[in-house]
C-alpha cells in the first residue's frame, strides 16, 4: 500500500485526506491496464422537462439534433438527472421519446426533481426501467451510475444505504485495473454546492478502483476538482425552463472522449 498505509487506515483517513496527500490507492495498485478501444460520448444534466406546449418539445429536439452534430461519432449519451423539472409522467415520458431519437443508448440517473413528492418517483422508475444503481461496460471501460438522491432534497442530503449498499455488493465483481466512469446527480467533487455530507463513504469505496471520470449536476454550472487521477465534473444545465446557478447564460453538454484510459472534455454550447 502506499507509503506504508494499511488498506485498513487509508479507509479510516477517507478520502478527502488521502487526496490531500495526493494518493489515490485504486490508480497507484492498478499498473497497466487492460486493452481499451477509443470512443466518443455525450454527457449532460439537468433537462428540467417542464411542458410540452410551453416550448419544451421544440427546445429539446433542437437539443438533440444539435447533440447529435456536436458528436456524429457518439456511441452513448449519459443524462445526470432531473430529467423532468417536476417528476409527472408526461414530462419523463417527453424526455424518453425525444431521447429515444439519438440514435444511440442512453443511460440516466435520477434527480430530486424526478421524485413527485419525497417518497415517489414510481413515474421515473417506469419510464426508466432499471435505472436507478445500475453498471455497464463499453470498449473495456466500467460505467457505474448510482442514485445519490434523498427524495426531493436539494441540500444537506445524504447518500442512502440502499446505494452504499449495492457498491458494497457490485464492486467485488469489477475489474480493478479497467477504467472506469462514475455518474451521479448530486456533486461528488470537495466544496461543491449540493455534495452530500456522506460523499467520502461512496468515493471511499473506490479506492481501489482505476476511476478516471466523475460526471455530476445538480449544481448548475461548471465545477472541476482532482480525486488524484480521477476528474469530478458538474456543468451548466441544459434547461430552457431553469437557469446556470454560476450566472453564465450558456446552456450546452460534454463532447467527451475516452482514450487511452483516460477522458477529455470540451463543452458544446446550445444554440437556442
Amino acid at each position: 500500500m502506499a507509503d506504508g498505509l494499511t488498506r485498513r487506515e487509508m479507509l479510516r483517513l477517507g478520502a478527502g485526506t488521502l487526496l490531500a496527500w495526493g494518493l489515490w490507492p485504486g490508480r497507484l495498485a492498478a499498473g497497466a491496464s487492460p486493452p481499451t478501444t477509443d470512443f466518443t460520448f455525450i454527457a449532460v444534466n439537468d433537462l428540467h422537462f417542464r411542458d410540452g406546449h410551453g416550448g419544451c418539445t421544440g427546445w429539446f429536439e433542437r437539443v438533440v439534433a444539435q447533440m447529435k452534430a456536436s458528436a456524429p461519432k457518439a456511441e452513448f449519451c449519459l443524462l445526470g438527472g432531473d430529467l423532468a423539472d417536476e417528476g409527472k409522467a408526461e414530462q419523463l415520458a417527453s424526455v424518453r421519446e425525444i431521447f429515444g431519437k439519438m440514435g444511440m443508448p442512453v443511460h440516466s440517473v435520477v434527480g430530486n426533481h424526478d421524485y413527485l413528492d419525497d417518497s415517489t418517483r414510481a413515474p421515473y422508475e417506469s419510464l426508466f426501467p432499471a435505472q436507478i444503481n445500475y453498471a455497464f461496460e463499453h470498449r473495456g471501460w466500467q460505467v457505474l451510475a448510482l442514485d445519490t438522491t434523498e427524495g426531493t432534497k436539494s441540500l444537506n442530503t445524504v447518500i442512502s444505504p440502499v446505494t452504499l449498499g449495492w457498491l458494497d455488493e457490485r464492486l467485488p465483481r469489477l475489474d480493478r485495473a479497467r477504467p472506469t466512469i462514475l455518474v451521479t446527480h448530486f456533486p461528488l467533487g470537495q466544496f461543491v454546492i449540493g455534495r452530500p455530507r456522506n460523499a467520502d463513504d461512496l468515493l471511499n469505496r473506490c479506492l481501489d478502483f482505476n476511476l478516471q471520470a466523475v460526471f455530476s449536476g445538480h449544481f448548475h454550472g461548471f465545477t472541476q476538482r482532482t480525486a488524484h487521477h480521477a476528474t469530478l465534473t458538474t456543468d451548466r444545465c441544459c434547461s430552457r425552463v431553469r437557469a446556470n446557478h454560476d450566472g453564465t447564460k450558456e446552456k450546452g453538454w460534454f463532447v467527451c472522449e475516452a482514450s487511452a484510459g483516460q477522458v477529455s472534455r470540451r463543452f458544446v454550447v446550445f444554440n437556442a
